[in-house]
């Protein structure tokens, strides 16, 4: 189950270092974007995350 978890962790950290990694400059932007959000438009965002893995965890398990 640990390993599971960890390599579950791995693939977030690959896929959240694509984007900066190949166009470093559209990430910028995106992060200057994020940062004019209000923080309850921010915490709806996460939110919808969350609950989006979750449901796809689910169906695939």
């Amino acid at each position: 189950m640990s390993g599971t978890l960890l390599l579950a962790f791995a693939l977030v950290l690959v896929f959240e270092g694509i984007l900066p990694f190949a166009a470093p400059a559209v990430w910028k932007r995106a992060m200057s974007q994020v940062t004019r959000l209000s923080d309850r438009q921010v915490r709806i965002f996460g939110f919808a995350a969350l609950m989006t893995g979750l449901i796809l965890a689910l169906a695939v398990h």
